[in-house]
């Protein structure tokens, strides 16, 4: 049995870099920022990759600082370097889910022609803390 599942809380280090397809699927890419339990010690970064309708809510509502939870999976990005044409690599989260964790405040989106916030679906609001950046 092989089990490929990770799970992570902390606060995106960016807004998301959004690419679009010609086959019209979409992705998003940004940082994470995952606390230790130490407020002493460095935070861990981590590569996130979501795609399709989940990368979309991505682009809509998450900027840097917002609070997320995400559950994905790792993948292992590989390159050949454009300058010195050594092999390079470097580790990805492939975002399965992605859950929305700040308070509205902190996840605004531009409001809509209706006055109105745009409400995320399944989306969940905890208070949030400091961010590590």
């Amino acid at each position: 049995m092989s089990v490929n599942s990770i799970t992570l809380v902390g606060r995106a280090g960016r807004d998301p870099e959004v690419r679009y397809f010609e086959s019209g699927t979409m992705v998003a890419n940004l940082t994470l920022a995952v606390n230790r339990r130490s407020r002493d010690e460095e935070p861990d970064w981590f590569n996130l990759e979501i795609w399709g309708r989940t990368a979309q809510i991505a682009a809509d509502y998450v900027k840097k600082g917002s609070l997320l939870g995400i559950v994905g999976s790792l993948k292992m990005d590989h390159w050949k370097d454009r300058n010195s044409g050594e092999e390079r690599s470097k580790p990805v989260i492939r975002v399965d889910q992605l859950e929305l964790l700040g308070s509205r405040r902190d996840n605004a989106a531009p409001m809509d022609a209706g006055g109105s916030e745009p409400e995320p679906g399944g989306t969940g609001s905890t208070g949030g803390e400091e961010a590590p950046f």
